[in-house]
């Protein structure tokens, strides 16, 4: 078995304008988000944050993804916040899941949500605490 560190930051909510019509785009309503952040090489006894992620930071990214731009699908908005964890942190990869869970939907359902995973492209690029 290979081994595999992997943070996890779930069910972080925010209020937001995305969305295709336009009672989205002027009413706003709840997106919640789940990332996993694949580390690049087991840390846990290391115990020292230089050698791993910061995760509050990576809350603030992903924060700022959500609330400082406007999408009109939520595929846009995890490929976004996937593509600042990739290029800023040290990470192997990271799984994005974007729930809208009251998505204008005729019909009665608990969550509309889109997963998407992706590999780090460019090892050399980091953004925050580079060592």
């Amino acid at each position: 078995m290979k081994e595999s560190d992997v943070i996890h930051l779930r069910g972080m909510e925010f209020y937001a304008y995305h969305g295709v019509m336009e009672e989205e785009q002027v009413l706003g309503q709840r997106f919640l988000i789940d990332v996993d952040i694949f580390l690049k090489k087991p840390v846990s006894m290391q115990d020292n944050l230089a050698e791993t992620v910061n995760y509050a930071e990576v809350y603030q990214v992903i924060k700022n993804c959500v609330l400082d731009q406007r999408y009109q699908l939520i595929e846009t908005l995890a490929e976004k916040i996937a593509l600042e964890i990739t290029t800023g942190f040290r990470c192997s990869g990271v799984r994005v899941e974007v729930h809208k869970p009251n998505a204008p939907v005729s019909g009665i359902l608990k969550d509309i949500s889109v997963e998407i995973i992706r590999e780090k492209k460019d090892e050399s690029i980091f953004k925050f605490g580079e060592q």
